[in-house]
């Protein structure tokens, strides 16, 4: 039998990132963590400045590197959007299909996140947003 080549390596670690997504209350299933991460991801990106932005998409397993670029126009971030504003713009992300909660796609994001990214790059984060919208972000500490 071969070894797994990289590209395999690559989508078996964004399917462990959904799988664990989708594990989450209100998410559901692999379909729906794709919609949930992707929404949150790119509203999230477009709240850092460009050098953060950055810094929190190299700690990302590739593939989901590629969708949180997806979009992307440095030239406009960051976009200083309160906890309302956020919610909407990932809504607005999500296929309407799914009739998904938006505050649940950003709580399970956030958790999954502060499972996977490190604390200092957490705390950078989380220090660029409105204060209402870290409120959405568990504790990084726990």
């Amino acid at each position: 039998m071969s070894q797994p080549t990289i590209v395999d390596k690559s989508v078996q670690h964004a399917k462990e990132w959904f799988k664990e997504l989708s594990d989450y209350p209100g998410i559901g299933d692999e379909q729906r963590a794709y919609h949930a991460l992707r929404a949150s991801l790119q509203e999230l990106r477009d709240r850092l400045s460009v050098e953060e932005a950055a810094d929190l998409g190299a700690q990302l397993p590739t593939l989901i590197r590629g969708i949180y670029y997806e979009t992307y126009e440095p030239a406009k971030s960051p976009t200083r959007k309160h906890r309302e504003a956020f919610l909407q713009g990932v809504s607005e992300r999500i296929d309407t299909q799914l009739n998904m909660d938006p505050e649940a796609a950003v709580t399970a994001t956030f958790a999954l996140l502060s499972r996977h990214v490190t604390s200092g790059e957490l705390e950078d984060v989380r220090h660029m947003l409105p204060k209402d919208l870290r409120s959405l972000w568990p504790d990084v500490a726990a």
